[in-house]
């Protein structure tokens, strides 16, 4: 009953992605609908979040480092309660509580804002280093792209997290294999992430990162090895629910116009799974 819940809250987050970036004229549909199931497994399923209590200081915290994905993080808050649907309308507008990337002062629920690639583990690993020193409980969970694991920060934090013994910290990777100019092998080939993170001190895992029950089973595992950090590497598609689109470059960032024939076969698309699943939309 617990994974059909998450997969309708996955299925709700990825229509308020689809539907802001064809209101909006634009937006990053590709990366944020790749991750879709993952922060709904984790907001619906994993972490420790009071909505009428979103500063509760043994909160569970999460990180959106590749800050490009937010609209998948709007999407969830939202139907987590922090957010009413309609603040979407302003997506990405000057002033708007939803820009381009996630602004904690801006949207509730948004634990620190980010958008420079390679930063998000850093400072996830600070978030834990931090509970740890106070005696608190709080887990820090870490969304990276693997696009971004170019970026050296990533390895600087991946060996400070392991020489602190952050077990407490639980990074992600959503490996759809492609990024904004190409395959992230064609761009830098970072080769076996498993391997690397592993020689690092982390404990790692790999996962389908659609499927819900393995998620779920996976993250509730946690901490996967005591002493060590965690690393959840999930092998995603990009633009996942739009078909048209799933594993195309081209979808990284997407400008469809409202009355567009893409834009009619993403909502008739999302329509189709509703219907299989008996939902409504």
């Amino acid at each position: 009953m617990q994974v059909e819940s998450i997969e309708k809250k996955a299925f709700n987050i990825r229509k308020h992605i689809v539907q802001t970036v064809i209101n909006n004229g634009d937006g990053h549909a590709g990366p944020s609908l790749s991750c879709t199931d993952i922060l709904a497994t984790l907001y619906f399923g994993i972490m420790d979040i009071k909505v009428d209590e979103p500063k509760c200081p043994n909160r569970d915290r999460f990180v959106l480092s590749a800050g490009h994905k937010c609209l998948a993080l709007y999407g969830t808050l939202i139907e987590m309660g922090f957010e009413v649907a309609d603040v979407m309308d302003t997506y990405n507008k000057l002033g708007s509580k939803v820009p381009g990337h996630p602004d904690m002062k801006k949207f509730g629920g948004v634990d620190f804002s980010s958008g420079a690639l390679g930063h998000g583990l850093p400072i996830g690993s600070g978030m834990a280093l931090s509970a740890k020193l106070k005696g608190e409980k709080q887990r820090v969970f870490v969304l990276m792209g693997d696009g971004e694991q170019g970026e050296g920060s990533n390895w600087e934090a991946a060996m400070f997290a392991s020489h602190h013994c952050l077990d407490n910290l639980v990074g992600i990777i959503d490996r759809n294999g492609l990024q904004i100019n190409g395959s992230t092998r064609e761009v830098l080939d970072t080769r076996d992430l498993r391997e690397k993170y592993a020689a690092f001190g982390w404990s790692v895992k790999v996962v389908d990162g659609h499927n819900i029950e393995e998620l779920l089973n996976t993250f509730q595992s946690i901490p996967f090895q005591k002493g060590k950090p965690s690393m959840v590497i999930t092998n995603t598609i990009k633009s996942k629910g739009m078909p048209f689109a799933e594993g195309n470059v081209k979808y990284h960032h997407w400008n469809p116009g409202k009355d567009s024939c893409e834009s009619k076969e993403a909502q008739e698309a999302l329509e189709h799974y509703a219907k299989e699943k008996g939902w409504a939309i």
